[in-house]
């Protein structure tokens, strides 16, 4: 079936991205993963690039392109390659729809020429150690200071994607109690620079996947935070945060489904090219019914995100659709790589094979951005029941 979805401009730049990703990435990737983090001055290469202006007014220095189909080509070209670009997808998929819809114009002055060129680096903190999803019990804490000249934010996050490299947090804090009637009142977003006396970066936690994402705990002690640096409104937050799931949960389903469709590649050239029994792997038909069976639910991910995409760009994706495409397309992932792992036998337990990276990497996608637990009761709610 031919894709509809992309344009010439959209495979341009997919050529521009691959050969990128052959140059600067795929020879010093090992590195970074045994780093833990990719490289901070990575991130300019980025900026140079423009991978994080695409979607950027030009009038700040981005490209003003209303699309998230760029995006959709990093999370196909850098799953082919079995690699990541860092924490530098938060920065662009979930930071930046945050500034671009609460942010005046004069924090847009502020923030977003950075933005570009990667000179600040962004991430979001929600999650506290024992809330996990429920955002509505958060206890960090940002109040008002008598002269109301700014912020005194106190308390703790963790899980914070991005978190070791950013210069700005948006973080999510209490500055007013919730109500009887509503636990999600109360909260308000501020875009935090790291800087600030009393931030303090905690444990580089270690993950089981993602190893180049740096991922951190975050501790605030007494941080001023100038009352020009709230974004949006007071209290407003959790309405703030529930706009942007959708985008959210349609890039963890794409990304998914690119993952599936690369660990179909991996597993295809490793059975063309691994002998047993005095025969390619390939020939026998246990393998050739196995990918075909992966193709096919790959085929499927592949149309159910491109689905989403386009409605997504139409400013029509619902929350029930974002949910319905990130249970799909990650179950689905889940499966073909877990197949395309066994067609590996022993090498794909090895860290050296990508398809053992992308089997770790993959299975978070049915935790973060709300669990697959989550996205079912989204459904169900959606479908009256």
């Amino acid at each position: 079936m031919r894709r509809t979805v992309f344009n010439e401009d959209h495979e341009a730049f997919r050529e521009t991205i691959r050969a990128f990703i052959e140059a600067e990435v795929v020879p010093v990737y090992d590195e970074w993963f045994a780093a833990g983090q990719a490289p901070r001055d990575f991130y300019y290469k980025l900026g140079e690039l423009g991978v994080f202006g695409i979607s950027v007014p030009e009038e700040f220095g981005g490209a003003g392109l209303d699309t998230h189909k760029f995006e959709a080509v990093l999370y196909e070209e850098t799953a082919r390659a079995g690699v990541q670009f860092g924490g530098s997808g938060v920065h662009v998929l979930l930071a930046l729809p945050y500034i671009k819809m609460l942010a005046t114009d004069e924090q847009k002055k502020r923030y977003l020429p950075k933005f570009v060129t990667g000179e600040e680096m962004w991430a979001i903190a929600m999650t506290e150690p024992g809330t996990g999803s429920d955002l509505a019990g958060m206890k960090t804490t940002a109040k008002l200071s008598e002269d109301g000249t700014h912020y005194v934010l106190n308390g703790a996050k963790t899980f914070i994607t991005g978190g070791v490299h950013a210069d700005r947090v948006i973080v999510c804090a209490r500055t007013s109690a919730p109500t009887a009637e509503d636990r999600r009142h109360g909260i308000s977003l501020f875009a935090v620079d790291t800087k600030s006396e009393g931030y303090s970066i905690g444990r580089k936690l270690d993950k089981l996947g993602l190893r180049t994402s740096d991922t951190a705990e975050l501790a605030f002690v007494d941080v001023k935070v100038p009352v020009e640096d709230l974004l949006g409104e007071e209290n407003k937050g959790f309405y703030y945060l529930g706009h942007n799931l959708a985008s959210e949960r349609w890039g963890i389903a794409f990304g998914a489904y690119a993952q599936a469709k690369a660990a179909v590649r991996f597993a295809k050239q490793y059975v063309q090219e691994r002998t047993v029994f005095g025969k390619p792997v390939a020939h026998f038909q246990n393998t050739k019914f196995e990918l075909a069976a992966c193709q096919a639910e790959v085929d499927a991910a592949e149309a159910v995100a491109d689905r989403a995409l386009e409605a997504l760009d139409a400013g029509e994706l619902t929350p029930a659709e974002a949910a319905s495409a990130k249970l799909f397309c990650t179950e689905v992932a889940h499966r073909v790589i877990d197949r395309c792992l066994q067609l590996h036998g022993g090498y794909g337990y090895m860290n050296e094979y990508p398809i053992a990276r992308l089997y770790a990497d993959n299975r978070v996608n049915r935790i973060y951005g709300g669990t697959s637990e989550i996205m079912k009761t989204i459904i169900a709610k959606d479908m009256g029941l």
